[in-house]
């Protein structure tokens, strides 16, 4: 299923600020992606509608598993692009920036073929690119 890209970096988010917090708020996601609660809370809605996340009235987002999916898909995109873009001698923010741009519209083909140079050519390790 394909979803927007704004979709995508919410649920990638999500999957940030859970790794790195162990939960996930509304504040957190507003803060990391520089957008407004109320924007937040109109994405959680179209999200929690989707099937992409669960919350209960006050409670905790959590990432149901078609939102785990993408989620991982898309962040898994973002640290490969990253590296293959600092392999190349990109600063590592401006890497950064651009993976956050280059990882909803690469083809599939490319970013396979970007995978495979980036484990020949780094000690960086990539293994979960084939199975999209």
């Amino acid at each position: 299923m394909k979803i927007q890209q704004s979709a995508e970096d919410y649920l990638e988010t999500m999957l940030i600020l859970e790794e790195k917090y162990g939960y996930i708020r509304s504040i957190d996601i507003a803060k990391h992606l520089g957008v407004t609660k109320p924007s937040v809370s109109y994405a959680v809605k179209r999200l929690k509608e989707s099937g992409y996340i669960n919350m209960e009235a006050n409670g905790p987002i959590t990432l149901a598993p078609p939102g785990r999916r993408i989620a991982t898909r898309i962040y898994e995109r973002h640290k490969a692009l990253r590296s293959f873009l600092e392999l190349l001698g990109v600063d590592p923010e401006t890497a950064e920036e651009d993976a956050c741009k280059i990882e909803h519209v690469i083809s599939h083909d490319t970013y396979v073929a970007i995978c495979k140079h980036v484990n020949q050519y780094s000690d960086i390790k990539i293994d979960s690119f084939e199975d999209e």
